[in-house]
């Protein structure tokens, strides 16, 4: 990943997957990180692994950390008001605003394609209700940056995966499916070029941006599927169809839209490129992983 000029110091609001990544790489580079959490036992475990943790809620201790922190991150799902993240820091954060606020969106604000390419200057025109959250989301955001000089930009992101949470974790526990809908195709992207692409933002930020963050090759998912079934030896998955019973809600969401997601953008005015250009690369690599530690 590129280094940055200096040492991050970062605000995660949202520590999920994505907000730990983000925060253990701001700490990487030899900065801070905070991240929030409703969740006792997820702060717990953020704070175990060096990542200073703290409850939303608490508006004293989310004041101190938009006054500490040149930079917020935003990672938690839109609700039905709107973006959790942006009522709660407007009510602390007054005119003490950082440099730099990222806000991670999703290709799902594109809608269905039917296989063609989607850029971000095209129209937004989500098929779900999580996607028409996320449409409205960007737009608060994007307004509230115009009107208080923020420095705000987007991030659509498909489907991420990474270590402990891709299609090889799901056929160890035999929960994969090969579920097929013809013609449906999405792009995908790796944690850490999610990640890499957030830090290279930081270095050039663009206020009003927004930046598709995606592999360079979308791929059918039973294709995927297939292939790392193959790579481990294990035998083919139940095939089912995209409507199946035992295919779950939110794994269905991603089978509404069919499209092919362009990242070049991000490349142009990031100066990024995706170390996993390609699922293969991206499951090859967590496969020579899982195959070290044995």
């Amino acid at each position: 990943m590129p280094q940055a000029s200096s040492a991050p110091s970062l605000l995660v609001f949202g520590g999920g997957y994505l907000g730990q990544a983000a925060a253990r790489e701001a700490i990487r580079r030899g900065g801070q990180a905070t991240a929030t959490s409703r969740d006792p036992a997820r702060r717990a475990a953020l704070q175990a692994a060096g990542i200073h943790a703290i409850d939303p809620a608490d508006r004293e201790a989310l004041g101190r950390a938009v006054a500490e922190h040149s930079a917020i991150l935003v990672t938690a799902p839109p609700d039905a008001r709107g973006c959790p993240a942006q009522r709660a820091l407007a009510e602390v954060a007054g005119d003490a605003w950082p440099d730099w606020i990222g806000y991670v969106s999703s290709t799902a604000v594109y809608g269905d394609r039917e296989g063609g390419w989607v850029f971000e200057d095209g129209p937004l025109n989500a098929a779900s209700l999580e996607g028409a959250r996320r449409v409205n989301a960007e737009r608060d955001w994007m307004d509230g940056a115009r009107g208080m000089g923020l420095t705000v930009q987007v991030f659509r992101l498909p489907a991420f995966y990474g270590p402990g949470r891709s299609v090889i974790d799901r056929l160890h526990d035999g929960s994969a499916r090969l579920v097929r809908k013809p013609g449906q195709i999405f792009n995908r992207i790796h944690v850490d070029d999610v990640v890499s692409a957030l830090f290279a933002s930081m270095v050039r930020p663009r206020p009003g941006a927004a930046y598709n963050l995606t592999d360079d090759e979308p791929a059918p998912a039973d294709v995927v599927m297939q292939w790392a079934a193959e790579r481990l030896g294990l035998p083919r998955p139940p095939e089912v169809d995209w409507m199946d019973d035992s295919v779950g809600p939110g794994m269905r969401r991603f089978y509404l839209d069919s499209k092919r997601v362009s990242n070049a953008r991000a490349k142009a005015e990031l100066d990024w490129r995706p170390s996993y250009p390609s699922w293969r690369e991206g499951l090859g690599a967590i496969l020579a992983s899982e195959a070290g530690e044995r």
